[in-house]
């Protein structure tokens, strides 16, 4: 019987989040498939992180226990997980389409003769033929494309919040410990220095207050910071989003970018405002639990998605939340 893997990524000892939207997927393909399911973790004393993901239900979990595997180098981990594919022969790998994953998917689909697909955001089962069906943007957002592969073992990165997170499961996976051959000599490449880089990570957000074409100036975004600002002292993770004209503009960097082109997101509250809602700007947030529109066009498509709408000018809106959040301050 074969097998859908997913990759699993940490930080600081800690599962990164995208990995639960992977088991989530693997589960349900494995299970339209008839097939099993397994999560594939390299590191360094990794016995607390392989226990944790050995709670979500997925039938084996994968352990490769390495001193290399402490900190990501592409040329160790493709070499380690080319050598397990080789001998499990699953057939699909999940990763997913962060810089670990775009790095990794296409070395892989080299080395194992097969294909990548890259930055799904759904998948699903054709029953007739037992394929897995890959939907991904294409041309800038504009299209979805349909895809399918012939060769096994498919390699699949997906995009971070376009699927829900696995729960917990009461049936424990089995642990399985895998040994390697890997030494010092595949690696290519020398880190003579690690910078710390601060960029803006959407995906985490608990509040985003995203900002579109209807913002009058670049000025008026500073509002819109102002009520983050005011949002996180209140214990929120809140941050600053907006569409791409925005971008394109000139008036905010592309990692404040929502949708298709951008960050799709799923936070507990995004409030867009003077955004019309095209559809690569909603296909981006619509998993938000709650919507809150403010638009002076009242037959806007943001609007129409919105959970709660204002049809007013945001000018005379912002104002009067900031100043609650600063009373409650």
């Amino acid at each position: 019987m074969g097998e859908i893997l997913v990759l699993a990524e940490s930080k600081e000892g800690s599962l990164e989040k995208p990995t639960l939207e992977l088991i989530h997927a693997a589960k349900g393909i494995a299970s339209d498939l008839g097939v099993g399911s397994a999560t594939l973790l390299l590191g360094n004393s990794i016995t607390e992180l392989s226990n944790e993901i050995a709670g979500y239900g997925l039938d084996k979990v994968y352990k490769l226990e390495n001193s290399l595997f402490k900190d990501f180098i592409g040329d160790v981990w493709v070499a380690a997980i080319e050598q397990v594919c080789k001998n499990l022969n699953p057939d699909a790998v999940l990763i997913s389409h962060s810089d670990i994953g775009r790095e990794i998917a296409p070395r892989l689909a080299y080395r194992l003769n097969s294909i990548a697909t890259t930055d799904c955001i759904s998948l699903s089962v054709n029953q007739d033929d037992k394929t897995i069906i890959k939907n991904k943007p294409i041309y800038g957002g504009n299209a979805i494309a349909v895809l399918k592969s012939l060769k096994q073992p498919e390699i699949i990165t997906l995009r971070k919040n376009c699927f829900p997170l696995a729960e917990a499961s009461s049936e424990k996976s089995e642990i399985v410990e895998l040994p390697v051959e890997i030494s010092q000599d595949v690696v290519k490449v020398e880190i003579l220095e690690r910078k710390q880089v601060d960029t803006v990570e959407l995906d985490k957000a608990e509040v985003i207050i995203s900002g579109g074409r209807g913002i009058a100036s670049d000025e008026d975004f500073k509002m819109l910071e102002q009520l983050a600002d005011l949002i996180k002292k209140a214990g929120a993770n809140a941050m600053v989003g907006c569409s791409r004209p925005i971008v394109d503009m000139g008036w905010m960097s592309s990692d404040h970018q929502v949708g298709l082109t951008g960050t799709m997101v799923a936070p507990g509250i995004y409030l867009a405002i003077g955004i019309s809602g095209a559809i690569q700007h909603l296909v981006g947030m619509v998993r938000s639990k709650k919507i809150i529109a403010i638009n002076t066009d009242p037959g806007c498509n943001m609007l129409k998605v919105a959970d709660y709408g204002l049809v007013d000018d945001y000018t005379e809106i912002i104002p009067h939340l900031i100043k609650k959040m600063e009373e409650l301050s």
